[in-house]
């Protein structure tokens, strides 16, 4: 008969109950340790999804994270599954993660909820998106665009909001890097560094100082480096229009492409890509069109305007963009309407080109 008493008293049992019982008290793994390998990379200048090249295509669909339960919204509630489910295997899904949406509007505390089940719908239909932390223009938020003080400092002041942006990006990377479906962060859509000169900073009277482009550069670098250090391996993507925005003038979009936390470059084709071939040619890094707006409905029909799409990515391969993505998809298109909606219906959805993923 074994008696117990005297085993507990035997020197390596007592020295395995030590052992046991320091492993059990310790603190858990650093989740950094858990997170997936990112499926997204970029690799001499090219993208690649699970080690095979990449040529992405797919759909701006900002109100994804939509949840009149729960949020204030930002356009109609969308079917997750139905929306993923209906996407092309290797396609990219851009969308709104902006603060407002992750605030429950009954109790003004954060509510994760409705930004969590994007990445969750996401990740069943084994499809990749691409989260935007925030907007130039306040669109879905709190209305106010931002300006070259923003950029200087405000970016990390207090707002009317649970946290500010500087926060709300650590607490957002933090929360959703674990998830196999973020190909890229981009901390803010289309950037601009122009001073207002009215109340409402109506364009006409916004002035753009001589160096507007090293305050943008310098705020990628800061945003960009708490980013990595929170998502090491993730990339980033700067969400430039591209054009002649304040910031991008001349040799400032080449400059917000050679920071080191930008591993992506994007251009909104609303201009027949008239800049285009310029900003292709400011660097070797991938740049993808994320977003390609044409309007139909009642100005055009929705087939002529597949055509058009059809042809327009065509082109930008040939130019060598690296990608292409339309705005916008909507559960609840204007056919009677000249828009840039892309319903679940829309031609578009079947082009040869949209379903081109590698």
């Amino acid at each position: 008969m074994v008696d117990y008493r005297q085993l507990m008293k035997s020197p390596q049992i007592v020295a395995l109950l030590v052992i046991a019982m320091t492993l059990s008290c310790a603190a858990p793994p650093d989740s950094r340790s858990q997170e997936p390998t990112p499926r997204a990379t970029v690799s001499a200048g090219e993208f690649h999804l699970d080690g095979q090249p990449w040529w992405p295509t797919g759909l701006n669909a900002y109100q994804l994270a939509t949840d009149w339960g729960v949020n204030a919204g930002c356009g109609a509630m969308v079917d997750l599954d139905q929306y993923f489910g209906s996407l092309p295997d290797g396609a990219a899904t851009r969308f709104n993660v902006f603060q407002q949406l992750a605030v429950n509007k009954f109790t003004g505390q954060l509510d994760f909820a409705p930004i969590d089940a994007v990445f969750a719908a996401a990740e069943r239909h084994d499809q990749m998106v691409i989260p935007v932390l925030v907007g130039q223009d306040g669109a879905c938020e709190d209305g106010q665009y931002k300006d070259r003080d923003w950029y200087l400092e405000g970016w990390e002041q207090p707002t009317a909001m649970p946290l500010s942006y500087r926060d709300w990006v650590t607490t957002a990377v933090e929360r959703w890097s674990v998830s196999p479906a973020v190909a890229a962060w981009e901390p803010i859509g289309e950037p601009e560094t122009a001073v207002c000169g009215t109340d409402d900073c109506h364009w006409q009277f916004r002035t753009c100082p001589a160096d507007s482009a090293e305050v943008l550069r310098e705020w990628t670098d800061e945003i960009g480096a708490l980013i990595r250090h929170r998502d090491p391996d993730r990339l980033i993507t700067a969400g430039l229009l591209g054009g002649d925005q304040c910031g991008l003038v001349g040799d400032g979009y080449k400059l917000i492409a050679d920071s080191p936390y930008v591993d992506v470059l994007q251009y909104h084709d609303y201009d027949d890509a008239g800049f285009l071939p310029l900003r292709l040619a400011q660097t070797d890094k991938p740049l993808v069109v994320t977003e390609l707006g044409i309007a139909a409905g009642s100005c055009q029909s929705l087939d002529d305007r597949a055509v058009q799409i059809g042809e327009r990515i065509d082109d930008y391969r040939a130019m060598g963009a690296a990608g292409a993505m339309l705005w916008a998809f909507v559960p609840d298109p204007r056919p009677a309407e000249c828009t840039f909606d892309i319903g679940p219906e829309d031609p578009i959805r079947d082009l040869p080109q949209m379903s081109r993923a590698g």
